[in-house]
């Protein structure tokens, strides 16, 4: 009913997991990640329970194939089950059982482990497999992922059709505000085209809760502290704080106010009078 992929990035920072499937909210049963620890998906009669115990064997320093093993071993849905882990360091391991659906199989290779059941065939990993293969090694994760989720889709998907997709990604000291690992944590729940609105999705998610990295900061002069004042005062905030913290961009504006991202600078000049985004 599903597929997936489960990566760590290339600079070993990095774990995540995309998935796909014609199920209802698909990223409430198949992603798990700890950063430091590794990913897993567990999809086809998902075994929820393989989410933590897995992640609890891979930080006791299992690996992704020892990790698998042990869970095969202790449950005697095993046949029924489809998982793919990937470990601290990029080893992958993968399983589908006996008993899932046809089209049912999997692909692993260095930091990647791919799944998927009751699928068109088995163009469908191959693509997810090529298109991650294919992208950037630099690129950021969370768009490596679901560029090869998109190629499998493409390539037929769930034969079943198209309901939800989910992305998960960890990093240390990556989410908001610094204080947890979750770099990119989406979901599409029900959906006509759940990865395209996945893809929307995270282009909101790189602009709201994203941290601007040193590339896209703008020293504040006094001068343009002046001109952000004023330009935040004439779209109806107290100040820059106010309109910043109104707006959400906390994560794209320095808390002492030494620097803007770029992209917001140029979102607080195009409002001239009015408001830029919208609050929660």
């Amino acid at each position: 009913m599903t597929f997936s992929i489960v990566a760590r990035s290339a600079d070993g920072e990095s774990w995540g997991v995309a998935v796909a499937s014609k199920f209802l909210a698909v990223g409430a049963a198949v992603p798990a990640a700890v950063a430091g620890v590794g990913a897993i998906a567990t999809q086809a009669d998902a075994n929820v329970a393989y989410k933590g115990l897995a992640l609890a064997h891979l930080d006791d320093g299992a690996t992704a194939s020892v990790a698998l093993q042990r869970l095969l071993e202790e449950d005697e849905g095993r046949e029924h089950r489809q998982v793919g882990i990937v470990d601290v360091d990029g080893n992958a391991a993968s399983h589908t059982g006996t008993a899932c659906l046809d089209w049912a199989g999997s692909l692993t290779g260095a930091g990647y482990a791919i799944q998927g059941n009751i699928l068109t065939g088995s163009e469908v990993v191959e693509a997810v497999e090529a298109a991650w293969l294919a992208s950037p090694q630099d690129a950021a994760l969370a768009h490596r992922l679901l560029a090869a989720l998109a190629a499998g889709d493409e390539a037929g998907g769930d034969s079943r059709g198209r309901q939800s997709a989910a992305l998960l990604v960890v990093r240390d000291g990556a989410g908001y505000g610094g204080l947890d690992d979750i770099a990119v944590d989406l979901r599409v729940d029900d959906h006509a085209t759940p990865i395209a609105e996945l893809t929307r999705l995270l282009e909101l998610n790189d602009l709201y809760l994203t941290a601007s990295t040193e590339e896209e900061r703008v020293p504040v002069t006094p001068e343009l502290e002046a001109e952000l004042e004023e330009l935040a005062r004439a779209a109806g905030a107290r100040d820059l704080e106010a309109w910043v913290g109104t707006e959400n961009y906390e994560m794209r504006v320095a808390p002492d106010g030494s620097w803007i991202d770029v992209r917001v600078l140029e979102i607080l000049r195009a409002t001239r009078g009015g408001s830029g985004g919208a609050s929660a």
